[in-house]
């Protein structure tokens, strides 16, 4: 589906060619929900961008989280190297995006050869909405979905880059698309990566509240923009008997609302 674009091309000022952006897939898309990936391509490439998704590797952040420091830095160089040559880096995740921009900076502190490369780097990753409507100026997508939707806000994508208004605009211009705030919307699905598996009684409560919180807008499809904050609350919608369907914002605003939902069967033939 074409978008409609405010400025057709992203491209480097003065460079007089498409802005050549690498697609960082993170580790959650690629091994479970690959889908997700292609919206986020076809997204990008519609916003006049060539798109590229070079041989890749976690951006480091169970690492970081779980206090290994020596393997988060060794991750974050590979990512680096990479994907530096690239104008934009685009993240189809707040919570990758966010470990990029706000902590590969403190994993090369001290380190004066590779900090400025460090900080160009940080300064062209941009999580998926984020870089459609603040870098391309895309103002609507042609898509369409049928259906009562509610959006969370994920931790990271929120309150480390700002991600709150964009995906809402997108999806404000969807066709048949009814969006419907729930209460506490941005406040934590109890996922946090590593905290669910450190801490899983109080994971538990948080997502049991958000469920609730879901339920009682009277929305039939949850979105959000990062997968494992999707995978966490479907998981806990489908032990609890609520058929709310899952899906990530990317694959909504691609056009693809009519594939399987999160953690439903796959369709057939």
């Amino acid at each position: 589906m074409p978008l409609s674009t405010a400025t057709p091309d992203a491209a480097p000022p003065a460079s007089g060619r498409p802005a050549r952006v690498g697609l960082f897939v993170t580790c959650l898309v690629d091994t479970l929900r690959p889908s997700v990936g292609f919206a986020a391509a076809h997204l990008v490439e519609r916003a006049g961008c060539e798109v590229d998704v070079p041989a890749q590797t976690c951006c480091g952040q169970p690492a970081f989280n779980s206090g290994d420091r020596v393997t988060a830095r060794a991750l974050a160089e590979a990512l680096i190297r990479a994907f530096e040559t690239f104008d934009y880096v685009v993240v189809p995740s707040g919570s990758c995006a966010g470990m990029i921009r706000t902590h590969y900076p403190e994993l090369f502190a001290g380190e004066p050869d590779w900090m400025p490369r460090v900080e160009r780097f940080c300064a062209r990753v941009h999580e998926l909405t984020s870089f459609l409507v603040d870098v391309c100026g895309v103002t609507g997508v042609e898509a369409a979905y049928a259906g009562t939707a509610t959006y969370h806000d994920s931790c990271s994508g929120l309150r480390e880059l700002g991600v709150h208004d964009q995906p809402r605009r997108l999806l404000g211009t969807v066709a048949g698309l009814d969006l419907k705030e729930m209460a506490d919307a941005d406040t934590c699905c109890g996922f946090g990566g590593t905290f669910c598996v450190k801490y899983p009684d109080v994971s538990d409560a948080i997502v049991e509240k958000k469920v609730a919180n879901i339920v009682a807008s009277g929305a039939d499809t949850l979105l959000a923009g990062d997968l494992g904050c999707l995978m966490n609350m479907a998981g806990k919608l489908q032990r609890l008997g609520y058929e709310v369907k899952v899906r990530h914002v990317a694959e909504v605003l691609a056009g693809q609302g009519a594939d399987a939902a999160i953690g439903a069967p796959a369709r057939q033939g």
